[in-house]
């Protein structure tokens, strides 16, 4: 069989320093940089992703980022495959796999693999929206709890969007929601070392934030997000557009909210989901914390690395 291969996680809420450390580890080691962000994936989206510079790329090359125009959707789905093709390209070329982000969906989708759920099928959804016009969503609520009450329990009556989704799973494919989202797919084939670099306290974190959109907006943020704007194809509902500081960009630039409202509820926007990050990530089994200000971290990071190593 052999030893798996090594590959690194490098998580962190967003404005931690995932970046910068690692630009570091790769002039340390022979890493494959491997993006796990799902903004950085969109062309034209530079400033408010904090995408690497050229610069930046140039010293080390980020695998998926530009990968799609803006008005295009990119699943969980989507990214484990093109991960998991960079990770074995990397690992074929004798590199060790790097993946860096705050998207812990996807790298949650890349550790335990997706559930096989059936395609949505209009012919089934639609009866379903016919005994619901007819019989109530309180008595489909009833069907589902009989067949799956595990997903019952879990999804309100008042959901009607879930509620259809577990019952067209269910007639599709005969097998209820809670069987197959407990079927994952193929363990990852790698030795995985996973590290969470943050601030350690909130408060710092929050003032990284607002200091980095400040400098986004030198950089030219708003005319960024005025070209798409101004482009007439795209939405604020687009998985794009939804992106922290686009949306609330998009949203003044339609009038509806003033310069200065903009500006608060994008840093809002970014604290929230740096919150949402860091709650991910402190149930996050295997984990090995870093402080963003050690003034040892690049070689403590270096250490346990090689300590995995003798270890095998």
């Amino acid at each position: 069989m052999g030893t798996k291969p090594l590959a690194i996680f490098l998580m962190g809420p967003t404005a931690s320093g995932k970046t910068g450390l690692a630009l570091e580890l790769c002039q340390a080691l022979p890493c494959e940089l491997i993006s796990v962000d799902s903004a950085l994936v969109y062309k034209g989206m530079d400033i408010g992703t904090a995408k690497p510079s050229a610069a930046e790329q140039a010293v080390a090359p980020h695998q998926l980022i530009d990968l799609l125009d803006p008005s295009q959707a990119y699943s969980a789905a989507d990214f484990r495959k093109d991960a998991l093709a960079a990770m074995a390209n990397a690992t074929a070329a004798g590199r060790i796999p790097l993946l860096v982000g705050g998207t812990m969906l996807y790298f949650k989708a890349l550790l335990e693999g997706l559930s096989p759920l059936p395609s949505a099928d209009a012919t089934i959804r639609a009866q379903i929206e016919q005994e619901a016009a007819q019989l109530g969503w309180e008595t489909l609520h009833q069907q589902l709890a009989d067949i799956d009450p595990v997903a019952a329990a879990r999804i309100h009556p008042n959901d009607p969007q879930r509620l259809s989704r577990a019952l067209e799973v269910f007639r599709i494919s005969g097998k209820t929601l809670t069987e197959l989202t407990q079927r994952k797919g193929d363990p990852l084939p790698y030795k995985v070392l996973q590290f969470a670099i943050a601030p350690n306290e909130r408060a710092e974190l929050h003032q990284r934030i607002a200091a980095r959109f400040r400098i986004m907006l030198e950089q030219g943020f708003e005319q960024e997000v005025r070209a798409l704007y101004e482009r007439g194809d795209l939405h604020p509902d687009l998985p794009a557009i939804r992106c922290v500081g686009y949306r609330q960009m998009w949203d003044y630039l339609s009038g509806e909210v003033s310069y200065d409202d903009m500006v608060a509820q994008a840093c809002a926007a970014t604290r929230q989901l740096a919150k949402r990050q860091l709650t991910w990530l402190r149930s996050w089994p295997d984990v090995r914390w870093l402080d963003t200000h050690s003034p040892h971290l690049v070689e403590d990071v270096l250490a346990q690395i090689k300590g995995v190593h003798h270890d095998e």
